[in-house]
């Protein structure tokens, strides 16, 4: 069979892998799930607050941010295709407090994220059109995720969130276009740099834009689609790169609308508040319209960060309660593959749904948002040293192992989350 017949990679794992670039292109899908999952309100925010306060001198964070991301994903793909075992069984691998800490982080999660994601979903459509009931909105969001996810598949959810990165290319991205076609006498810096008083917000980008637990869920989405060995690891290497650079274009585009609007002004924005006040002033320029059509893509990025994550952390939980079940041992191979359709990802896509809304009422215990947040300021660096502990172990090929380059990246974004873990903590605490 000739490569360029191949249409459906997940019919089996033994197709023939594509050999020239275009065709390869054609297999890209998962990375754009990842990342449009990660990339939410919180990404713009910080992209629009450093455009309005640095102009566009901290693009450069960005790029590194998508970057540390980039190399995260990678990590967890060549893990799991080189190794042919889950993120999660890695995880195991440094023992029970390890499963027992993510399982609890989960659970945690799902309340929390299910309500404030959905609660933001709803902030941009009451902004699109006011005057209507902000928990209905939230609500009906949450059901959405759920019904996609419920009777849908992979496939599915890959197709609609490539539809919603398009809806998101036209509208964020045409914006920024609009907006450098009628810019006037540049005001503000180009010029990497470092700028006074701008550390806290480059450690905020770079949390921002290269911190998600939907990272995680990379693995079984490539499961979904097909890739199961080492073969793979090219194709999954391309793949994660296209959908970073995209992603990554979204946060400049952000970043050169809030500097061309708002820097120099003396406005500030802050919180997800800020982005109704970005596209308040861009509709101010150039007319209702447009106003609209830029919340249309915001509105994009926030519920892509519903769909991904119902669907995604369903399949994490589900391969939580795999491996409680089977006291740690990898799954005997007479198992069913975890799925869809199993008891506890139905369970999870119910918890990340329907208890949610009760915080959405009693906004938030603080018990619990507390907990949720010292629970996930150790998450992020504790990813990456499990990474770094797996992806130099001989539970893989010496040629998929770190190399001393990929182990001092490794390194250093470990250093990054430590601090920044460190920070989110003492805050909490003394703050």
């Amino acid at each position: 069979m000739e490569t360029k017949k191949i249409v459906d990679p997940q019919r089996t794992s033994k197709a023939t892998l594509p050999k020239n670039l275009k065709d390869k292109l054609k297999f890209v899908g998962p990375g754009f799930v990842v990342a449009a999952t990660g990339v939410g309100a919180g990404d713009f925010v910080m992209a629009s607050i450093a455009g309005t306060s640095f102009g566009l001198t901290l693009v450069w964070v960005i790029i590194v941010g998508a970057f540390i991301k980039f190399v995260l994903t990678e990590g967890i793909g060549r893990w799991y295709l080189a190794s042919g075992k889950t993120i999660l069984e890695g995880w195991h691998m440094t023992g029970w407090w390890a499963t027992g800490y993510f399982g609890v982080y989960l659970i945690l999660m799902g309340l929390i994220y299910g309500s404030a994601i959905t609660g933001t979903c709803a902030m941009i459509m009451v902004a699109m059109f006011p005057g209507t009931s902000f928990s209905l909105w939230a609500i009906s969001s949450g059901i959405c995720g759920f019904l996609l996810v419920w009777f849908g598949r992979y496939q599915v959810i890959e197709n609609f969130l490539k539809i919603l990165i398009g809806v998101m290319f036209i509208s964020i991205i045409g914006s920024a276009i609009m907006i450098v076609a009628n810019a006037g006498n540049v005001a503000y810096g180009l010029a990497p740099s470092i700028p006074r008083g701008s550390f806290f917000k480059i450690l905020g980008i770079l949390g921002g834009v290269g911190a998600s637990i939907t990272l995680t869920s990379y693995a079984y989405w490539i499961y979904a689609k097909g890739w199961r060995d080492r073969r793979w690891i090219s194709i999954m290497k391309l793949d994660v790169s296209v959908a970073y650079i995209v992603t990554g274009i979204f946060a400049i585009s952000v970043m050169i609308i809030a500097a061309e609007l708002l820097f120099g002004s003396g406005i500030t924005i802050s919180g997800n508040e800020g982005l109704v006040g970005l596209a308040d002033a861009y509709g101010a320029r150039f007319g209702d319209l447009a106003r609209w059509i830029f919340l249309i893509g915001v509105w994009g990025a926030v519920f892509t960060s519903i769909v991904g994550p119902w669907h995604g952390m369903s399949y994490l939980f589900a391969d939580f309660v795999r491996i409680v079940k089977n006291k740690g041992h990898k799954a005997s191979g007479k198992e069913k593959p975890i799925n869809e359709k199993d008891s506890s990802f139905r369970f999870y896509l119910f918890w990340i749904t329907f208890p949610p809304m009760l915080l959405l009422l009693f906004k938030q215990p603080v018990a619990i948002v507390l907990l949720y947040g010292a629970l996930g300021a150790a998450f992020m660096p504790i990813l990456a040293a499990v990474l770094l502990y797996l992806l130099n172990s001989k539970h893989i090929d010496k040629t998929d192992q770190n190399g001393k380059v990929k182990n001092t990246i490794f390194g250093l974004i470990i250093l990054l989350y430590v601090y920044l873990g460190g920070s989110e903590l003492f805050q909490m605490i003394f703050g």
